[in-house]
């Protein structure tokens, strides 16, 4: 079970806090990229607001509320740098940060010293010439917007870094979600959280059937299986977890590596408990 991004300032931010909080976790690096197919308005933010509110189609509306957010979301980004912060708590804030962050850099706005970044003094960001992006599923008309925009396609290769979660432990898991949740979406990190607790529960299950003895490895699959789904009934409601019998081969083998069982002549030995 895992995560991944493509920021290696969110990259060395988890390191530090997985190292920091004991998780058990498997780094990988692999190319990646990310891409952007749409249409950019270039200007200044004052020049850019002119020209969607002289637009006549029907995606002014919805280009001036999509252009509100991107201008509250550089106020707000700019306060945090006139001071200076750090680059991992300031990209914590959210996705779109990066963007806005790269904007600011290429025109020249930006100070970045031992993983602080800080607006130059006395630097007037209405200057800055911006690039404002929407998609193409945006727009219904493209020869009017053509003649404001231009078409925009972006592809950056770049590495993506995953992260291989091996947390069976129920409180690390709790904060590791915490740890998620200032760098990933909301949903994410849910589905995330409780994939990991389905299969700590699953192992904690496990060993509890194997006990003292030795199982045969076929048949303690087959009792699994056969009580799948499995009800767990809590304080805000129920958690149903399901496994298939590929998946109870894998966690057989991932408890084995860990140290938690033997495995050998098609029997399973415990090791020791979670």
């Amino acid at each position: 079970m895992r995560v991944a991004t493509k920021s290696p300032a969110i990259k060395e931010a988890l390191l530090s806090e997985f190292k920091g909080r004991g998780i058990s976790f498997e780094t990988r690096e692999r190319q990646s990229y990310e891409a952007f197919v749409g249409y950019a308005i270039e200007g200044t933010l004052e020049e850019i607001r002119a020209k969607i509110e002289a637009m006549e189609s029907v995606e002014k509306e919805e280009l001036l509320k999509g252009f509100n957010a991107f201008k509250e979301s550089l106020d707000h980004l700019s306060g945090h740098l006139k001071e200076g912060e750090k680059v991992d708590e300031i990209l914590a804030e959210g996705p779109w940060v990066a963007e806005v962050l790269d904007q600011l850099f290429r025109a020249g706005a930006l100070e970045y010293s031992n993983g602080t970044v800080k607006l130059r003094d006395g630097f007037d960001v209405s200057s800055v010439r911006f690039h404002f992006k929407f998609p193409f599923e945006l727009v219904h008309d493209p020869e009017k917007v053509e003649r404001i925009a231009k078409q925009f396609v972006f592809t950056d290769l770049v590495e993506e870094y995953e992260f291989e979660i091996g947390e069976l432990d129920i409180g690390r898991i709790n904060e590791l979600a915490q740890i998620l949740g200032r760098y990933f979406p909301e949903e994410q990190v849910l589905k995330l959280y409780f994939g990991l607790i389905g299969r700590a529960i699953l192992s904690s299950e496990l060993l509890r059937v194997i006990g003292e003895q030795k199982i045969e490895e076929d048949a303690l699959k087959t009792m699994f299986l056969q009580a799948m789904p499995m009800e767990i009934p809590t304080e805000r409601g129920t958690l149903v977890i399901n496994a298939s019998r590929e998946f109870l081969e894998d966690l057989l083998r991932f408890l084995e590596k860990k140290g938690y069982i033997d495995r050998k002549a098609g029997k399973v030995k415990k090791l020791r408990d979670l």
